[in-house]
């Protein structure tokens, strides 16, 4: 128990560094782009975020989904290579769809997510750089989860705190130094993850327990590797499909300036939830482990303390946010526009709520895939992005305007938690009245 504990102190705690520095570099766009093009660049950055979700998303899927069938299959001779070489073909594939869609389809995509007048060349531009830069997105996912399952939590945690305070700097220099303005944002976005590469190629030169090798794809190993890493999807899509049906929904109710004010509180509300997804991954490969070997008691106590750890997150940051509200609205607020900064402090302060249920559904959804119950994980995580959120968006929007858009996530996170209940309690009177039979 002692080293169960040793372990999950430290696979969570770098893991969600790794997640907060990540947020922040997405973060920092944010700050430079309010600062050098204001609320119309911060709108168009704020289209733009939906489809970096859905690439993140992709990768993580690739990512987790493959560690985690790296940490159940590492023991068998040779299966280790053959499973980070699924995961490299699975990743190369995507990145080609993704490059072919910034080649071709910025344009019609931009107008689809609700950019339109001056945010239309904006929001092209950012779209276009990073999904030309697809392929280092989710290959740096792929690698940063197979060194973290191959027992080196450290290096992922380094490579990405220095990948992403990397990203800030580069965004003041091309924005402000060299004045590129939104191509400056991309592009520094999209060289982050390059850097990390770089420094997670360490790993492979000295004690990978990994490698590539041809080897025969596998569809049933594709498909399995997909639906072990199909929550950590849709936590992603779930971010993107609120922001998009979000922006055009808002784009109605209180144009522009209603998107920047979402753009804010979308933002703050991406480092609290890399926070939770730095949870899941931290607890991913224990789980994963301690599965593996039928270590039922490491098992009650990863899940204990991964709701614990998010109770304590719960807490703090909606303190925060609660009592410093228009301290961060006025961060983003270069132009002290009093409109944008009344919505986003509302917007902060009723959004966040739906944390004290959001946060126990992202751990546990992650929980249950590692501990190979995807199609539970993958009923819950449904219900989070489409299911339920999008019909409870246009319901209450209808009857409280921008009031109801903040409240929608509220309502969503806190009914998904009720039904999440409801399984564990129907589970566990399964488990209650099999056992009476057993002894009758």
């Amino acid at each position: 128990m002692v080293e169960i504990k040793r372990d999950f102190i430290k696979y969570v705690s770098l893991n969600v560094m790794s997640m907060i520095a990540l947020s922040c570099y997405i973060l920092g766009d944010t700050y430079f782009v309010a600062k050098g093009l204001g609320g119309e660049g911060l709108a168009a950055l704020n289209f733009s975020i939906s489809v970096y979700s859905i690439l993140n998303g992709f990768g993580l899927m690739i990512g987790i989904g493959g560690g985690t069938d790296y940490s159940l299959t590492q023991h068998k001779e040779g299966e280790g290579n053959r499973s980070f070489s699924h995961a490299v073909f699975i990743g190369g594939c995507a990145a080609l769809v993704f490059v072919l869609m910034g080649i071709f389809f910025t344009e019609p995509l931009s107008n689809v997510l609700g950019a339109e007048g001056a945010t239309l060349p904006l929001t092209v531009t950012y779209l276009r750089t990073i999904l030309l830069a697809a392929p280092f997105f989710i290959f740096n996912n792929i690698s940063l989860a197979y060194i973290r399952n191959d027992n080196n939590p450290k290096l992922p945690m380094i490579a990405m705190i220095t990948s992403s305070f990397s990203n800030i700097v580069l965004d003041y220099v091309f924005m402000f130094v060299f004045g590129w303005g939104m191509f400056g944002a991309a592009f520094a976005t999209s060289l982050s993850p390059v850097i990390s590469l770089l420094i997670l190629s360490k790993h492979f030169r000295t004690q990978a327990g990994f490698k590539w090798i041809k080897t025969k794809i596998s569809l049933n190993r594709i498909f399995a590797m997909a639906s072990y890493g199909f929550s950590s999807f849709i936590v992603e899509i779930a971010s993107a499909v609120s922001l998009i049906t979000f922006n055009l929904i808002i784009m109605n109710i209180r144009g522009t300036i209603g998107v920047g004010a979402y753009g804010i509180v979308a933002n703050i509300a991406l480092i609290e939830t890399a926070v939770f997804v730095g949870i899941s991954q931290g607890i991913q490969p224990l789980a994963s482990r301690s599965f593996s070997l039928g270590k039922k008691t490491d098992l009650k106590f990863i899940f204990r303390a991964s709701w614990i750890t998010a109770a304590i997150v719960i807490i703090l940051c909606y303190g925060i946010v609660f009592f410093f509200a228009e301290e961060i609205g006025m961060l983003f607020n270069s132009q002290g526009d009093p409109e944008l900064l009344g919505l986003a402090v509302e917007g902060l302060r009723i959004y966040f709520i739906g944390y004290f249920f959001a946060g126990f559904n992202i751990v546990t959804i992650a929980y249950l895939s590692a501990v190979l119950k995807t199609k539970e994980g993958m009923f819950l995580s449904i219900l989070r992005s489409i299911a339920i959120l999008i019909p409870m968006v246009f319901i209450l929007q209808e009857y409280f305007k921008m009031r109801g858009v903040w409240l929608s996530f509220v309502f969503t996170e806190g009914i998904v938690f009720l039904i999440m209940m409801g399984i564990f309690y129907s589970a566990k009177r399964n488990r209650e009245e099999r056992k009476t039979a057993d002894e009758i």
